[in-house]
């Protein structure tokens, strides 16, 4: 049965196949033939413990689908969030995670985009926390050979969020200040990287010194520890009172409204995660004070179809086999270990990407 998984502002976000629940009887009914992997299963929504690595069905890929053999699974703030359940899933159990990097095993019917043996990578996809996984395959990207599973799962989801925040929500532009909340996280390090290639002028925030002078060594050219600074106080400091063109907040509940006082007039508040909790209910009228605007964008409408995929992953790839992109994934977990990589991502005990490495 296949159904929507849907964020909590409603926003579709992936596609996910339902797995029999009694696995044990599929076993002893002789009309069925199924091929078992591990796979990382919630049951119920709560914290980190309620993620099981268990037995689950490999999945049959469907029409227009692909059967990927997983190597490397990206771990997201996303993925935390449905297993509270902040965003929605139709049914229980589910397997979590929405990225992955792997082989093509096997192809459902009508698939032109992918060949059994070939080395991709995809996001928005949910069930990536498992062996294998049934994808679309238009949400599939080929992996160049300068691209490995590790380097191809870090790039997909934090990657083409980064590209599209940049190159879409708000196109930046050479000579404009953006500030970049969580700049030592693995989207805020893409972010400020492609910011500065595109000319801007980038402030990072950051919870330690340490992770401070990551986002520096980003390329980031001005950084704020915001647990002992006061960030709206330092920006406006650092700007000379202009304020900034764009922020982009992944924080959400804690930053958000310092962040609008942040904003130079016409300037843009980006809210692209809640890592601190979802930004509450607010009045539109605080946003005359400078006539700013407000968006809450997510991935699957900025990598919605094939042509959108391949543009930003070709830009992706591109510049990180030139060297002008650095990925940071010092952060890797045995698949059985979800639960620690989840707990030690939403403890802010990481920097860049978090991965589960499956094969």
């Amino acid at each position: 049965m296949e159904s929507a998984y849907l964020s909590a502002d409603l926003d579709p976000i992936v596609s996910v196949k339902l797995l029999p629940d009694n696995l044990d009887t599929c076993r002893g009914a002789l009309m069925y033939s199924i091929a078992i992997m591990k796979a990382i299963r919630i049951h119920q929504h709560g914290g980190a413990e309620v993620l099981r690595y268990e037995d689950a069905a490999v999945p049959e890929p469907g029409a227009g689908e692909a059967l990927i053999e997983i190597h490397v699974s990206g771990v997201n703030f996303v993925d935390t969030y449905v297993r509270s359940g902040l965003y929605k899933v139709p049914s229980m159990p589910f397997t979590p995670g929405a990225e992955g990097a792997g082989i093509v095993s096997k192809l459902g019917s009508g698939v032109t985009d992918v060949r059994v043996g070939d080395r991709v990578a995809y996001a928005t996809s949910l069930g990536s926390y498992a062996e294998f996984a049934a994808v679309p395959s238009w949400k599939l990207a080929l992996l160049p050979e300068s691209v490995d599973f590790r380097a191809g799962a870090a790039m997909m989801l934090q990657g083409m969020t980064a590209h599209y925040l940049t190159a879409s929500t708000f196109p930046l532009k050479s000579g404009q200040t953006a500030l970049v909340h969580a700049g030592a996280g693995g989207v805020g390090l893409l972010l400020i990287q492609i910011a500065k290639k595109l000319g801007a002028a980038v402030i990072a925030t950051a919870g330690t010194s340490a992770k401070a002078e990551l986002a520096r060594g980003a390329g980031a050219d001005e950084s704020i520890v915001y647990s002992n600074q006061d960030f709206e106080a330092e920006v406006k400091r650092m700007t000379k009172g202009a304020g900034v063109d764009v922020v982009y907040d992944a924080v959400g509940a804690a930053t958000w409204e310092k962040s609008l006082n942040c904003l130079a007039p016409r300037g843009y508040l980006v809210l692209y995660g809640n890592a601190s909790g979802p930004v509450p209910p607010f009045d539109p009228l605080v946003l005359m004070k400078a006539s700013l605007f407000v968006t809450r964008p997510t991935l699957v409408h900025y990598a919605g179809n094939r042509e959108e995929v391949k543009w930003r992953t070709k830009d992706l790839f591109g510049w990180f086999a030139a060297g002008e992109l650095k990925l940071k994934y010092d952060h890797v977990f045995p698949l059985a270990d979800a639960a620690r990589a989840q707990t030690e991502l939403e403890s802010r005990r990481t920097t860049g990407k978090v991965l589960l490495q499956v094969k």
